[in-house]
């Protein structure tokens, strides 16, 4: 059964870093387009960064030039590089494939990671 398992949360000061990572089981990375998102209690998810199955990454603006993703293909885990981190950041993240993840005809989401940035 393919699944995700978001990890590497925490609570960090502004201007702080962190790594997410995304563990697959079930699927390989590298034939999928991965998608990291996040969602901020009250709000709407959020999509933040998707690395394509070409290797192209493409990023919400608000964390240009702060956030990578990139892909470990011997691990099948993608990670999410989060630098200078802001109180507006803090969110749960979540990542999957585009589309998502599907089991017995539902989207499969995982756990997320919470992030906590204060100020």
């Amino acid at each position: 059964q393919a699944q995700v398992v978001e990890s590497g949360g925490g609570l960090v000061q502004a201007g702080g870093s962190l790594r997410l990572s995304c563990a697959a089981s079930g699927f390989t990375f590298t034939s999928n387009t991965i998608d990291w998102y996040r969602q901020a209690s009250g709000k709407q998810r959020e999509l933040v960064a998707r690395l394509s199955d070409g290797g192209s990454a493409t990023y919400v603006d608000s964390v240009k030039d702060r956030f990578t993703i990139s892909r470990d293909n011997a691990k099948n885990t993608v990670y999410l590089q989060m630098n200078s981190l802001k109180p507006e950041d803090t969110a749960v993240y979540y990542c999957n494939t585009k589309p998502p993840l599907r089991i017995n005809g539902k989207e499969f989401w995982g756990q997320g990671a919470q992030v906590v940035v204060s100020s």
